[in-house]
């Protein structure tokens, strides 16, 4: 039996492409696509027209899809209008579809125990908002069993063709579960599988051996490249594969990696602390950041 691709759904313009985007994803890998809405409020309470402070809810998208005022909008409603826009996509695509009384970072994570991977949107709402990803995306991120690909892009509702015919991967310590992951989508996609490396010189081995200036970096570069070799070692053959190894924070330089990327990989080795597992500095910052989709690989120790 198959594992469906899970998208969660909210009403907003934002879950509208990350639905289009799961469909397509879920006919690629030819696989069942799920629809979640999870919601404790009944879904007219909770998306009225407009909010205190004039802001559109995020149940507008979704009531001009259907058709009907704001108020109108039930939960049934939503999985169906999205349930409606994947088989338009992909006629023949097998669909489910649930609407759960429950808060929605809890009901993903559930979901993504029995699914292949999880698709989630950005929550931003102004400008700056935009950038940032919401509470509900980042928690799932950091807490499914599944890869959860969070689905960015253009401020309009309509999910982008892949352009780029790259997926990137950010290869780090540990990362042998976003590495396959990536190998996977690229082999789908017959698309370059670009895997990086970023390394760093700690500043007090250039300053206290000036008369070895360049070696210590050069050191650091051949570790990098030796580790990004190891890393590699499983990608199937069909596969192609271009290695860069970049000196710098691995944020920053999978950031600007990202911008000729139809699909971010990055691992996450899960952290137990005070609130549970939590997300390393470098895939915190590329989920708020990437300028295309982002996928987050759980790492296990």
């Amino acid at each position: 039996m198959k594992l469906p691709l899970v998208v969660g759904v909210d009403g907003s313009e934002h879950s509208l492409r990350a639905a289009d985007w799961a469909a397509d994803e879920a006919a690629l890998r030819q696989v069942p696509l799920r629809v979640v809405y999870a919601s404790l409020w009944e879904f007219p309470q909770a998306l009225g027209s407009v909010r205190a402070g004039g802001t559109p809810t995020e149940g507008a998208a979704f009531a001009r899809e259907l058709g009907k005022p704001d108020g109108q909008v039930r939960a049934e409603d939503v999985v169906e209008a999205a349930a409606h826009r994947a088989r338009v996509r992909h006629p023949g695509l097998p669909i489910s579809r649930a609407a759960l009384p429950e808060e929605p970072e809890y009901a993903l994570v559930r979901e993504g125990k029995n699914a292949s991977a999880l698709v989630v949107g950005t929550r931003g709402r102004s400008g700056v908002t935009n950038l940032l990803l919401g509470s509900v995306s980042l928690f799932v991120a950091g807490h499914a069993d599944c890869p959860v690909i969070v689905v960015r892009g253009n401020n309009d509702n309509q999910a982008r063709t892949a352009v780029h015919s790259r997926v990137v991967v950010g290869v780090g310590d540990g990362s042998a579960g976003a590495v396959r992951f990536a190998a996977q989508e690229a082999g789908r996609r017959g698309a370059v599988l670009e895997a990086v490396r970023a390394w760093r010189c700690p500043a007090h081995e250039s300053v206290d051996h000036p008369l070895i200036t360049g070696e210590p970096e050069r050191v650091h570069e051949e570790r990098a490249a030796q580790a990004l070799e190891a890393a590699l070692r499983d990608v199937p053959p069909r596969v192609e594969v271009e290695r860069r190894t970049v000196e710098g924070p691995a944020r920053k330089v999978l950031l600007a990696a990202a911008h000729e990327a139809d699909l971010l990989v990055v691992g996450a080795r899960r952290r137990p602390g005070r609130f549970g597992p939590r997300l390393g500095r470098t895939a915190h910052t590329v989920l708020h950041h990437a300028a295309c989709p982002i996928a987050v690989v759980p790492e296990r120790a």
